[in-house]
């Protein structure tokens, strides 16, 4: 078997942060891609993207397939059934630290519509991302690997008040 052929390591790579968060006590979460082939509540979704909670106290059969992620979860108190293709998740991590990988956004499926002619901007990059190739893992940036600041200094901590989160239950 050679590359082409081989299975992706998306899958793998889910599976294995998905037991490090729950190894270490952290929540996993998943962010996906929402297209027609992934079976969410559309009232949760944003901007194309919803972000779901896929510990063990979330859920309930959950499992982490080669080609989907299967498992009920209750949305505002009602069961609801959510199957998300493996290749629409775009990122796994650890919502206490935000620790994780994120993977390369996936092409428009099938089921999406397409342009009659290309867009003007659909080979331009957003802004700071340059195009991906399919398959390519790509980190999440965390504040022990982010970015630094000019000629190699680490960035300067923001000035004034300092943020707080407000939680919303």
């Amino acid at each position: 078997m050679n590359a082409l052929e081989s299975t992706s390591t998306r899958p793998y790579l889910i599976r294995a942060l998905y037991d490090w968060c729950t190894d270490n006590g952290l929540t996993p979460y998943v962010a996906v891609q929402v297209d027609d082939t992934v079976q969410v509540p559309r009232e949760y979704v944003k901007n194309g993207e919803i972000v779901l909670n896929i510990s063990f106290d979330a859920t309930s059969s959950l499992k982490l397939g080669n080609e989907f992620i299967e498992f009920k979860a209750r949305f505002a108190g009602t069961a609801r059934e959510i199957m998300v293709p493996v290749n629409r998740v775009i990122a796994i991590y650890a919502r206490e630290n935000g620790q994780g990988m994120a993977f390369p956004v996936p092409a428009p499926s099938a089921a999406a519509e397409t342009p009659a002619r290309p867009s003007p901007l659909s080979s331009v990059p957003a802004a700071g991302h340059a195009p991906e190739p399919e398959g390519k893992v790509v980190q999440l940036v965390t504040p022990e690997n982010g970015p630094s600041g000019p000629e190699g200094e680490p960035p300067k901590p923001p000035t004034g008040p300092r943020p707080a989160l407000k939680r919303i239950k």
